[in-house]
């Protein structure tokens, strides 16, 4: 009479099943994390700019082109970088420490010079000479804009009393009295957003651009 038989698993050959079924293999790993790729592609990389750049065209397009200063359909600039004026019939704006020439939108960068620093020291009084010289009757004390760099050297403000220094030699060159100037000064005096956010100030491009409707520039 033969005996029933009946397999017994040994604890071993449990473990060693339990363990090769639990193993995950190279596709179950690879397959999910490609999709996940595939699909923060598709929202971070396609989806998102598309959305983001739509928004901005349709409510804000002045700003998301660059604030761009157009004259007689030409492009002359950006409300938010600064030019290099220099000519004495025009304001002039904060200096520059971009390099290789001032108010380089490619080069944002300030001199990095501290107040201690001889560098600085005989920049400013560079910078207050030639002001001077471009209006030797003027002594009122020079506001520390016209002759200190912006952190970012692209600076396109002014404060009022920078403007308003500068108001007798503009007069002058422009044959119009310092009265007319300083009431274009305070027209293109931009205040406080709220009243209390930033200070008051005045774009250098905007205020020469309204200048030079006003009255051509005598020849220096």
């Amino acid at each position: 009479m033969s005996r029933l038989s009946i397999p017994v698993s040994r604890p071993a050959e449990q473990a060693a099943a339990a363990k090769t079924s639990a193993t995950p293999t190279k596709a179950s790993i690879v397959r999910p994390a490609l999709v996940i790729l595939l699909a923060l592609t598709l929202v971070t990389g396609v989806a998102y700019p598309v959305l983001v750049t739509g928004v901005a065209q349709a409510v804000f397009s002045e700003q998301a082109n660059g604030s761009l200063v157009q004259a007689g359909g030409k492009v002359v600039g950006s409300s938010l970088i600064g030019q290099n004026f220099t000519d004495p019939g025009h304001f002039w704006g904060r200096p520059s420490a971009t390099s290789p020439m001032a108010n380089n939108a490619q080069a944002s960068s300030g001199s990095n010079q501290g107040p201690l620093n001889p560098a600085l020291t005989d920049a400013v009084k560079a910078r207050v000479e030639a002001l001077r010289a471009a209006d030797p009757g003027n002594t009122q004390a020079v506001p520390v804009d016209l002759v200190t760099a912006s952190g970012s050297g692209l600076d396109p403000h002014i404060t009022p009393a920078a403007a308003l220094y500068q108001a007798p030699r503009i007069a002058r060159m422009r044959s119009l009295s310092l009265a007319q100037v300083q009431a274009l000064v305070s027209q293109h005096t931009e205040t406080p957003w709220m009243g209390f956010f930033g200070e008051a100030r005045v774009n250098v491009l905007a205020l020469n651009m309204a200048l030079d409707k006003a009255a051509p520039a005598k020849a220096s």
